[in-house]
């Protein structure tokens, strides 16, 4: 049986299962929850000692997290996105990346995933708010296999870590041989007409979806899986710019301050070409539905990102 068979394919759970895992070999990983546990991952009932239920109060959840990243232990804080980056914004800032303690977060409900929870609950700042605090590594997995390994990279990496994961099952993109390297993004397809850069679970698999159907109109579009934000990828960015010359960015979140303004910044910086960025627009999501649907309510389905690229290269770039 393959990875997707035994471990599902929702990254929340297979971020779980990964600390479960880890916290069985090693004795320093404690997991720190704020009323967000799975019954099927009972990291609880497994390790009751290293397990700490800090309730509806995210504020307090870090600083417990950084007290016991303090005494040489590896805290994973797990919680919704949207609170640990907002509602914890000066712990996350001060406590945990001033001190640049040892804590691991896991944001999920990031994006729209949430689907029907609303504005309160769906993260579409959450990137540019971590990209923004320095000394946070910033990690956004493919799917349920990237997000798995990201927590292993998370603990073996020394310092603040943020990772992004999803409420919803989404596609698999990787097999597991695939490797994951803070810092090193994946090319999944090549071209040579332009480059979608995709962050994060379900955009990176509509970033291949948007490729199947530009190929049907003669286009070959390179696709990028950018699994970490903070360090970005900067020679992977550049080598698109430099091949394809024109550059799509793909992202549950945002287009503020999210994936797009990182590669435009580099791009900008290192070999002009012009960057599309694709993803939420500055706006509060208030309508709802499951979490596909929601990405096309908001314009940036697959197809809808293959057609704006299409028309932008039939228009000479």
């Amino acid at each position: 049986m393959n990875f997707y068979d035994t471990y599902g394919t929702n990254s929340r759970v297979t971020a779980r299962i990964a600390q479960l895992e880890l916290a069985r070999r090693d004795e320093r990983i404690f997991s720190v929850e704020d009323d967000l546990g799975l019954p099927e991952v009972a990291f609880d009932k497994e390790f009751p000692e290293r397990y700490v239920q800090a309730g509806i109060a995210e504020a307090d959840q870090l600083g417990i997290a950084v007290g016991l990243a303090m005494r040489g232990n590896v805290p994973f804080v797990n919680t919704f996105a949207a609170f640990a980056t907002m509602r914890a914004c000066e712990q996350l800032r001060l406590d945990i990346a001033y001190n640049q303690a040892n804590v691991k977060i896991i944001g999920y409900y990031a994006g729209l995933s949430g689907g029907y929870a609303g504005p309160t609950h769906h993260s579409i700042e959450d990137i540019a708010v971590t990209r923004a605090i320095p000394g946070i590594t910033v990690l956004s997995p493919a799917d349920a296999y990237e997000a798995y390994r990201a927590v292993f990279a998370a603990a073996e990496h020394d310092g603040p870590v943020y990772i992004r994961a999803s409420r919803s099952d989404t596609p698999a993109v990787h097999d597991t041989e695939a490797p994951f390297v803070i810092g090193r993004a994946i090319r999944l397809r090549d071209g040579g007409d332009v480059t979608i850069i995709a962050t994060g679970c379900l955009m990176v698999a509509n970033a291949l979806r948007a490729a199947d159907a530009l190929a049907t109109w003669g286009i070959a579009a390179r696709v990028i899986d950018m699994h970490t934000l903070k360090p970005l990828d900067d020679q992977a960015v550049l080598e698109a710019a430099a091949d394809t010359g024109l550059i799509a960015t793909y992202e549950d979140h945002s287009v503020v301050g999210g994936l797009g303004s990182a590669v435009a910044a580099v791009v900008l910086d290192g070999h002009p070409v012009p960057v599309l960025p694709f993803g939420v627009r500055d706006e509060f999501c208030s309508r709802t539905a499951e979490y596909a649907e929601m990405v096309m309510d908001y314009d940036f389905g697959p197809r809808s990102v293959a057609e704006v690229i299409r028309r932008r290269l039939e228009a000479g770039r």
